[in-house]
C-alpha cells in the first residue's frame, strides 16, 4: 500500500494528526510498517514474539514495538526489544517480568490485561480480584504499570461493548488509586475501535482497517 492510499485509510478511520502516534496496528509486513511510519504511525503491535523478532531486522524506520499477545515466561528476555507489554495477565508472569526488570536495571513498562467479556478463552484479571493485585504489583520494583489492556467479544453488541470498555476504564482507576502511573487504555480493534475511543481508549489496534485482511 502506498502512502497516499494509507493516508486515505487513516482519514476514513477518523485518525487525526494528534491521535495517530498513540495508535497501534497489528502489522502485515515491513512495507506496511514503513508506509505507516511515513504518515505518522510510529507504534507497531505484534501478537507473537517470534513474528515480531523476525520482522524487526527487516524494518528500516525507528518504530516502537509493542507486544500485545500472551508472553510465555521462557521468552521474558525478549522484552528488551519492546517498549510496552500489553498482556500482563497473571501474578506468576508479573513476578517473572519484575525479576527481569530488576536484573537488567530498568523497570519493564506493562499494561494489566483484564478479562471483562465473560469469555473463558480470554486471559487476564477479573475486576473483582484487581484491587489486591494492584496493591501487590505496586511493591514490584522491576515493572511499571502504565494502564490496562482488554479485548471485547467479537460477537458483542453496542451495549456490551460500552460496558466492557467502561469496565476497563474502571480498572485503570483502580490501578491509579493503588499508586500506579496508569494512564493508558489499550482496547478496541478494527470492528469496535470507535466505541473504544468513545470510552477513553488511548491505543487501538487497526490492522484490518488500515491494511485489509491478512493473507492466510
Amino acid at each position: 500500500m502506498c502512502e497516499p492510499e494509507l493516508q486515505l485509510q487513516l482519514n476514513a478511520a477518523g485518525i487525526d494528526n494528534q491521535s495517530r502516534s498513540s495508535r497501534l496496528r497489528k502489522t502485515h509486513g515491513p512495507d506496511a510498517i514503513e508506509a505507516a511510519y511515513e504518515v505518522g504511525l510510529h507504534d507497531v503491535g505484534e501478537n507473537k514474539v517470534q513474528e515480531a523478532l523476525r520482522k524487526m531486522p527487516e524494518v528500516d524506520v525507528p518504530v516502537r514495538w509493542h507486544l500485545i499477545g500472551h508472553l510465555q515466561r521462557n521468552k521474558i528476555k525478549s522484552l528488551d526489544r519492546f517498549v510496552l507489554l500489553h498482556s500482563l495477565d497473571s501474578g506468576r508472569l508479573a513476578d517473572a517480568v519484575c525479576a527481569f526488570g530488576i536484573d537488567r536495571g530498568r523497570a519493564v513498562d506493562v499494561l494489566v490485561e483484564m478479562s471483562l467479556s465473560g469469555e473463558q478463552t480470554k486471559g487476564g484479571y477479573v475486576l473483582s480480584e484487581l484491587l489486591p493485585e494492584a496493591e501487590r504489583l505496586a511493591t514490584l520494583s522491576g515493572l511499571r504499570v502504565r494502564g490496562v489492556m482488554t479485548m471485547a467479544s467479537f460477537t458483542a453488541g453496542e451495549a456490551e461493548l460500552h460496558r466492557t470498555f467502561a469496565e476497563a476504564r474502571e480498572a485503570r482507576e483502580v490501578l491509579a488509586s493503588a499508586g500506579h502511573p496508569a494512564t493508558e487504555l489499550s482496547m478496541g480493534m478494527s470492528n469496535d475501535y470507535e466505541i473504544a475511543v468513545e470510552e477513553g481508549a488511548t491505543m487501538v489496534r487497526l490492522g484490518t482497517t488500515l491494511f485489509g485482511a491478512r493473507a492466510k
